[in-house]
């Protein structure tokens, strides 16, 4: 998928069908990995064929699904910051948050590099990302927004989809919070701005606003 001049490449695993996106410029040599899953060696190959170096891996939030692909990825581009939203910062290093003890693992991920908050923006790679804090499916989750992109890019991870929202019934969630998330941080971008999410399709704002059975407008 390319979007004024930016090219976005979206590498989905096999378990929980997680949702990985690798964006670049295509003036440009590097690149920056959201999310990586349960299977890295597709996003290093991705990342590999294209011939970038990696400049930053930016998590939504801790749960393993989404911080398993870290440790391969820092093992090949060890001075690529690890950054991940301050609140969900424990996660990564700790099986019982996040939640991969409950299936039997003990997953980790390298401690972050940088952890960010509301309102500060990230710049790698070519690209500005603000970060706003979307708790709710997490309880420190963040999303990413490249609101310079026309129209606009929502690294959203697991907060809004296609049709439903985040799961609420994990230890550290609410509907009640992520519905605020939503219709605060998300809902009043622009109706053409993309989603990107961290499970199924792309979607766009307006197209939530009006028909999501979770968070329609009112």
């Amino acid at each position: 998928m390319e979007k004024s001049g930016a090219s976005f490449v979206t590498i989905t695993s096999a378990a929980f069908e997680e949702n990985a996106y690798l964006a670049y410029l295509p003036s440009r040599d590097d690149c920056v990995v959201f999310d990586p899953g349960l299977d890295p060696d597709l996003i290093i190959e991705a990342i590999q064929e294209r011939n970038l170096t990696l400049a930053a891996i930016l998590c939504t939030h801790g749960h393993a699904d989404h911080i398993a692909g870290n440790g391969a990825l820092k093992g090949l581009w060890p001075d690529a910051p690890l950054i991940i939203g301050e609140g969900d910062a424990t996660k990564l290093t700790d099986p019982v948050e996040n939640l991969s003890a409950g299936f039997g693992v003990s997953l980790t991920s390298p401690p972050a590099d940088q952890t960010v908050v509301e309102g500060q923006v990230v710049e790698f790679a070519g690209f500005r990302f603000e970060v706003r804090e979307t708790p709710g499916h997490s309880s420190g989750h963040v999303v990413f927004v490249a609101s310079e992109l026309t129209p606009i890019q929502v690294f959203g991870g697991d907060v809004l989809f296609a049709g439903s929202v985040g799961r609420t019934d994990l230890p550290g969630c609410s509907f009640e919070v992520l519905e605020k998330s939503i219709r605060e941080k998300l809902y009043p971008l622009a109706d053409d701005t993309v989603v990107l999410p961290g499970h199924g399709p792309t979607t766009t704002i307006g197209r939530e606003k009006r028909g999501n059975p979770f968070v329609n407008e009112r």
